[in-house]
């Protein structure tokens, strides 16, 4: 007898999105199981015997896959854009239905995972693990070591504190910083900047979840092994 799961798990094992995003769809309006439209994030689904479709395309489980992109300035980090702006899908051709795991701005560089893999994403965008990111940011004037403090201890967006885990300024150039955080929050680093009145000039993301794109050229990208993504996902899945 085969046991039934949600159906936002169904969708995140057959690498439509996160589950977070998955959700997105159902409430959307645009998940269809046996020829009915769902509408409940309850809704559970026999993986064996049920036809699940998204926008009229059947949905199949498919092998994991997990890719490493050194993400360059002038990409929307998204599966596709309604403005037909140049995204990351363009610049990575694997073969799979695959979407990036989080989001880098437009203009921000670096280090980017894209997979098929749902529960992977929802591992290290869950607030709860704290998954590390490294980011080099270039100010738009030299770094004032009295806000030191408040980046470390805090500062309020949007009615949440935000913090940085490290910071470390540049002795001969304090426009360039390196920074560490476990927040995901869209344009987080920037925003924490800009309450001190910095504007952030070039911003990259040089380690994420323990990846780095150290000897990669801009744009580039390769395939993860599973035994990468294991030995990422260790500290997280084994509490």
């Amino acid at each position: 007898m085969t046991t039934k799961i949600r159906i936002n798990k169904y969708l995140a094992m057959s690498g439509v999105a996160s589950r977070r995003k998955a959700e997105e769809y159902i409430l959307e309006g645009r998940i269809d199981v046996n020829g009915q439209t769902i509408s409940s994030l309850s809704f559970l689904v026999d993986p064996d015997a049920d036809e699940v479709m998204l926008d009229g395309e059947v949905l199949r489980s498919e092998e994991k896959v997990y890719i490493l992109l050194n993400k360059p300035a002038g990409f929307i980090t998204t599966v596709s854009d309604d403005k037909n702006r140049p995204t990351v899908m363009d610049l990575v051709k694997s073969g799979k239905r695959i979407f990036p795991v989080g989001r880098l701005d437009y203009d921000t560089t670096g280090v980017l995972l894209l997979s098929n893999d749902g529960d992977l994403a929802n591992i290290l965008l869950h607030p709860s693990n704290k998954v590390l990111r490294t980011y080099n940011v270039k100010l738009d004037k030299p770094f004032d070591h009295t806000h030191l403090e408040s980046l470390l201890k805090g500062i309020s967006l949007d009615g949440v504190k935000g913090k940085f885990s490290s910071v470390i300024v540049d002795r001969k150039n304090p426009k360039l910083l390196t920074i560490q955080c476990t927040e995901g929050r869209n344009l987080f680093v920037k925003r924490m900047f800009r309450k001190l009145g910095y504007f952030v000039d070039k911003l990259n993301r040089s380690e994420f979840a323990g990846f780095t794109v150290d000897g990669m050229k801009t744009g580039a990208w390769r395939f993860i092994s599973h035994h990468e993504i294991k030995d990422a996902l260790a500290k997280y899945t084994h509490r």
